[in-house]
């Protein structure tokens, strides 16, 4: 996506808070090692090199646009952090937290490129499309770019799912990410009494905007998926894998919230290492295709992307020994 540069420079100006002798500004000065700051803040890697400001700031925002778009009409994720990081209502500067005239500023530049800003009721400013009506809205991108500081997490997870067992996997992680996810009523089966597990690790619900109700059952598995005839210790076959969705598709779960017995919708076959290509096509050859839009597929790499684009705070077992944890997990 490209800007013309007459709009960079006047965001960059808003970024920066340069405004002419007898102007109001409604923008925070923003320094040199502010702004490096600031790009922090947007989960960006991008230090000011002493250069003149407001020029370095556009020069940021064209590369930042040059990233890869969700669609066509959404800008990078990156850019729209970039104003909602502006657009911070604790920011407000000369005027109300509202900040009705930072608002009208800014559209004034993104209306030449066919985007307007606004603030919904969560008090965050989100970008719209004005011609398809598209918002750019937040969420968790596991395709994006990351930062250093997010692939250093990225690693210290991938250590600890090196030796984290079945439990911690399902405990530590898989859980904590469900639930930042949006779904809700997690139930983890447990590993003590397995005949009552039907083939389910874990089973949830997802509450559809139509008031809808999805049920999900997950079997997770802490090593490799393959398909080889002869299996690993650290693997486990897929042909296994195909019993168990079976099973999880064809036992009800007791719903505490409406008192009822319902059957789970999909399957969600997750594995701590990798699936592989072999399997993936072994099962998708074996299921018919009433079944196969029920089995969905999650292995480490994805775990690993949506862990870290969420914002979630380490497992105690990712961290250096020096380094404390305070984030409790969230409550079922």
């Amino acid at each position: 996506m490209e800007f013309k540069q007459r709009t960079l420079m006047q965001i960059s100006n808003m970024i920066c808070g340069n405004f002419q002798e007898g102007e109001a500004s409604y923008f925070r000065y923003r320094s040199s090692s502010y702004l490096t700051e600031f790009f922090q803040d947007c989960d960006t890697d991008y230090v000011h090199n002493g250069t003149t400001r407001n020029y370095w700031v556009a020069e940021t925002l064209k590369e930042i646009l040059s990233d890869p778009q969700p669609t066509a009409n959404v800008p990078p994720e990156t850019f729209a952090r970039v104003v909602r990081t502006l657009m911070d209502q604790g920011d407000a500067h000369n005027e109300a937290s509202e900040r009705p005239k930072a608002l009208e500023m800014l559209n004034s530049a993104l209306t030449r490129e066919g985007f307007e800003a606004f603030y919904a009721e969560d008090k965050q400013c989100y970008l719209r499309h004005l011609k398809t009506n598209t918002i750019a809205a937040p969420g968790p991108n596991p395709h994006r770019p990351f930062s250093a500081a997010e692939l250093k997490r990225k690693d210290q997870l991938v250590a600890f799912l090196e030796q984290a067992s079945e439990d911690e996997l399902i405990e530590e992680v898989l859980l904590p990410l469900f639930r930042q996810l949006g779904f809700h009523r997690i139930t983890a089966a447990g590993h003590k009494d397995k005949q009552l597990e039907y083939g389910k690790d874990i089973w949830m619900k997802f509450t559809l905007p139509t008031q809808h109700v999805l049920y999900f059952g997950i079997q997770v598995k802490r090593g490799k998926l393959d398909a080889s005839g002869t299996t690993k210790a650290s693997s486990a076959n897929v042909a296994e894998i195909h019993n168990q969705a079976l099973m999880m598709l064809g036992h009800e779960i007791f719903d505490p919230d409406i008192g009822k017995r319902v059957l789970v919708d999909h399957a969600f076959i997750v594995a701590g290492g990798e699936i592989t290509k072999a399997a993936r096509n072994w099962l998708g050859n074996k299921l018919d295709a009433t079944k196969r839009s029920q089995i969905l597929f999650m292995d480490r790499e994805d775990i690993l992307n949506l862990y870290v684009v969420t914002s979630l705070p380490l497992p105690t077992g990712a961290l250096p020994a020096s380094v404390s944890d305070d984030n409790d997990d969230l409550p079922f």
